[in-house]
């Protein structure tokens, strides 16, 4: 859990959100991590059954967030949840939100391909540590794959407002 405001937009920041107030980053902290949190749980019973077809039902919508401006799952957020209490929608997906949907694509094809190849230890290695990076963003916030394009890229740098 994000202990401050500040925090949730350092996080938030490093996913290459720029732009966003310190209230918009505290009331878009937790709705970010709707969509990881639902391929997590669906790639935890996808590994748990070591179901190959669980799994490659998931793969469309991971790659999706890879292309498109945002996740498919964040609809239920944007035209749903955030009507309930006024928030803000969601922003668009930048480079590193969408390094982290390509990531996990390319970990659950690799994950429902073991499982189906009947190499079930490399299936559960790939799947579960897709479930770990995943948790880890939703318990958090702190996006593992950003973390890795921030060692070899460097760090977002967002201009101030007014700046």
């Amino acid at each position: 859990m994000s202990s401050t405001p500040g925090t949730a937009c350092k996080n938030i920041q490093a996913q290459g959100f720029c732009g966003l107030e310190d209230e918009v980053c505290a009331r878009i902290d937790y709705p970010l991590r709707l969509s990881p949190a639902i391929c997590m749980v669906w790639a935890a019973v996808g590994t748990a059954l070591a179901s190959p077809a669980i799994l490659w039902a998931l793969v469309p919508f991971a790659a999706l967030g890879t292309i498109l401006r945002g996740h498919p799952f964040d609809v239920f957020y944007n035209h749903g949840l955030r009507h309930l209490s006024g928030a803000p929608a969601l922003p668009c997906y930048g480079a590193r939100r969408r390094f982290a949907c390509a990531l996990a694509t390319i970990m659950l094809a690799t994950a429902a391909w073991a499982f189906q190849a009947g190499l079930l230890a490399l299936g559960s290695i790939v799947g579960w540590s897709l479930v770990g990076a995943a948790f880890v963003n939703v318990s958090t916030g702190f996006c593992i794959p950003s973390f890795i394009v921030r060692v070899f890229f460097g760090r977002v740098y967002c201009r101030q407002a007014g700046v």
